[in-house]
């Protein structure tokens, strides 16, 4: 009995059986915690010190063409004012037209330092030249100043139009499917016929008469 009270008596060790919740970190889990850690401190250098060179950096500007650039309807330049213009060409029968669109202003449109109502003098001309402005829905963006040259008013006219059309062109690539459909970037081939020896004019012969 006495043995039995004292073995009553003993504290209770606690079995191995139970399963410790903390496990100890192995050596090779701490060395991945401490590169992790230097990872991440060097990527925050890294991001602060790109940060303070933007910073640093003066701001971007857009710069002006200093000297014309060529496209393939006509060129990008500026005025002597510091304008951008675009500039194309032209052409209609026998007169050649010399375009350039100027961004903003009031869309007046000068040919021949006049304005085009009073150098066309007929408002079916008036219509034909402005018709690239009216099919792009640009008309009063542009100041239009231009020159023309040889054959009539109504050559001239035609070729206002095309030097339009495609100094449209030059400003805006994105226009040329709407241009081409409505047949305004297509140089017009048709002239006169040049006359004929032996005839009175190209085709026509003179009169004949057999007594």
């Amino acid at each position: 009995m006495e043995q039995t009270e004292e073995m009553m008596a003993l504290p209770t060790e606690p079995t191995s059986s139970e399963p410790s919740s903390e496990t100890p970190e192995t050596p090779t889990e701490t060395v991945q915690v401490a590169e992790q850690g230097v990872q991440e401190q060097s990527g925050t250098e890294t991001e602060s010190r790109e940060a303070t060179t933007l910073l640093s950096q003066p701001p971007l500007t857009l710069s002006l063409p200093t000297e014309p650039v060529k496209k393939r309807e006509g060129k990008v330049d500026i005025t002597p004012k510091g304008e951008i213009r675009f500039y194309a060409t032209g052409r209609r029968k026998e007169a050649v037209a010399r375009v350039w669109l100027i961004p903003g202003g009031t869309g007046q449109i000068i040919v021949n330092n006049r304005p085009l109502l009073d150098y066309v003098t007929r408002i079916s001309l008036y219509e034909e030249v402005i018709r690239p402005l009216r099919v792009t829905n640009t008309l009063g963006l542009f100041d239009v100043k231009a020159t023309a040259e040889g054959g009539g008013l109504h050559g001239q006219a035609g070729a206002l139009r095309h030097g339009i059309a495609r100094a449209l062109v030059v400003w805006n690539e994105e226009l040329r499917p709407i241009l081409r459909r409505y047949g305004l970037l297509t140089r017009d081939p048709r002239a006169k016929e040049r006359k004929k020896y032996g005839y009175k004019r190209a085709r026509r012969g003179f009169q004949f008469r057999k007594r």
